[in-house]
């Protein structure tokens, strides 16, 4: 069976998960469940987009076998203590900007393995943080699953599909495509020779800051499997960057080196 987690809110890009888990198993499930545990105080839990109908349409179209919708007393019944922390790879990044995220992440992916589960699991290239956390998990607690990763699947203007998409206004939209233009900018310096990674971030940097309705959380330009960041590309490099467009968080990368991703 393939497992495709989900926290709801289908688009394009999750319905590619499902056509390929469909392609790869004889059943398919897929979850749909907003955890609350990877969402920070100050973050859009309560507004995160819900959909339950739509998305139970679609999936069924994609000829999916089970959903499975828990409730979060379901997931941490009263005295839920346990937690799964995968240290080195959660503290930086994502992890240094949203603290107990990945600890949400890796908790509830674990759960949805051990009640699931699936021989394969299927997740997105745009969160190139969470799959490794996931890969990390994975293997230090022999879980057993095929971790499948897609590319990252694009809006014809080549903005990242993301059920946050839906907050942007036409105005922070047309702004938010700076993301995916400082990801071209590392690839072109990188196809023209340039190896020196602060060369690199500073040129991106200031591509960001330039544009007048983002914020720029963080550049980064790391090891695609440890996350260390590197000063000198010299084999594939993930160029990974978190802005804020207006309210809205948004995450990005593209792997240098690597043909597909």
């Amino acid at each position: 069976m393939g497992l495709f987690p989900t926290l709801g809110a289908l688009h394009d890009g999750h319905l590619s998960l499902v056509k390929r888990a469909r392609e790869d198993n004889a059943a398919v499930a897929v979850s749909i469940f907003v955890n609350p545990t990877q969402f920070g105080p100050q973050e859009d839990l309560a507004a995160y987009p819900r959909d339950l109908v739509r998305d139970l349409s679609l999936l069924e179209e994609m000829g999916t076998d089970l959903v499975f919708i828990p409730q979060p007393d379901d997931m941490y019944p009263a005295g839920f203590d346990t937690w799964i922390n995968v240290e080195r790879t959660t503290n930086r990044l994502e992890g240094e900007s949203r603290p107990d995220h990945f600890r949400g992440v890796a908790t509830v992916v674990a759960k949805l393995f051990n009640i699931v589960r699936p021989d394969r699991a299927y997740f997105g290239q745009k969160d190139a943080q969470q799959v490794q956390v996931i890969r990390r998990m994975n293997s230090d607690l022999n879980l057993g699953v095929e971790i499948v990763v897609m590319p990252t699947v694009r809006e014809p203007d080549d903005l990242a599909m993301s059920s946050r998409n839906a907050y942007l206004s036409p105005q922070e939209r047309q702004a938010a495509l700076v993301l995916y233009r400082a990801l071209c900018v590392a690839h072109q310096m990188y196809s023209q020779q340039e190896q020196r990674t602060p060369i690199i971030r500073e040129a991106l940097k200031k591509m960001i800051r330039d544009e007048p309705m983002a914020q720029l959380d963080y550049v980064s330009i790391a090891n695609p499997d440890t996350l260390d960041e590197l000063e000198v590309i010299q084999g594939p490099a993930l160029v990974s960057l978190a802005v804020l467009i207006g309210k809205t968080r948004l995450i990005d990368n593209m792997v240098l080196g690597i043909k597909g991703l």
